[in-house]
């Protein structure tokens, strides 16, 4: 049996240990994630923590159905950013910069917020599937086959999602 699968099969039998260790393993995918989506960093925590929240809430009806478990986590958090858009909730701030930044360097800060305020303007001229795609699976690295299943779509789809996303975001970063 999988380590991931023993951990998640304790976990549902109530081991504190074993939902830490899946919460370390995920917490800063799930967080790069949900920040790809959500411009407030105060929001993406209480998200993230709320992703979290629900997983452990509901980790008892997972079941191992060829469905893996990081896709089983990362439809809590779509579901979580899209409820979180319904309520639009957004405040101002600057824009999530996605890394650990030094806060002793304050160029290289406000460089990388500015990049990611490009990087997000450029997605936000991608479909809504495209910016899925990008945020599962560069975001939040997950593979094709986990994004896929997030998604509710095939492999074939993603990755010709991924594709047309990936030369649009070209054309776009190449017109500025």
């Amino acid at each position: 049996m999988h380590e991931e699968e023993n951990l998640v099969r304790e976990a549902q039998g109530g081991d504190e240990k074993a939902f830490a260790s899946l919460y370390e393993t995920y917490v800063n995918r799930v967080y790069r994630y949900i920040g790809a989506r959500v411009n407030n960093p105060a929001d993406v925590e209480d998200l993230t923590e709320d992703v979290f929240l629900k997983a452990l809430e509901s980790i008892g009806s997972f079941k191992w159905r060829g469905v893996p478990f990081a896709a089983w986590l990362f439809r809590i958090a779509h579901n979580a950013v899209i409820d979180h858009s319904r309520r639009k909730v957004y405040r101002e701030s600057l824009p999530f910069s996605g890394t650990e930044v030094a806060k002793d360097d304050p160029a290289k800060e406000a460089e990388l917020r500015i990049a990611m305020r490009d990087l997000k303007a450029a997605l936000a001229q991608l479909t809504e599937t495209q910016r899925q795609v990008i945020t599962l699976r560069f975001a939040a690295g997950l593979s094709l086959k986990e994004a896929a299943s997030v998604l509710g779509k095939n492999e074939g789809a993603v990755k010709a999602a991924q594709h047309s996303a990936v030369a649009a975001l070209r054309r776009i970063v190449g017109q500025e």
